[in-house]
């Protein structure tokens, strides 16, 4: 275990600048699996009930003009 954790420490919390960074890639990496994440359980909540699964219900093609 002590392996382990001197690897992690030597990589990523040694130097300022690599802790910084790593912070940063985690918490943008985080933000978007979350987004990602909530995005799907909203979709699945409210299935049938948002826009995108009722607009061709709405919206109708535009009839082709006849050519004369």
């Amino acid at each position: 275990m002590a392996g382990i954790a001197n690897t992690i420490y030597q990589t990523f919390f040694r130097r300022n600048a690599t802790f910084v960074a790593t912070v940063f890639a985690s918490a943008f990496a985080f933000e978007i699996a979350f987004d990602v994440t909530t995005n799907k359980i909203w979709d699945s909540l409210n299935r049938g009930r948002q826009w995108k699964d009722i607009r061709h219900k709405y919206i109708q093609k535009p009839e082709e003009e006849d050519e004369e």
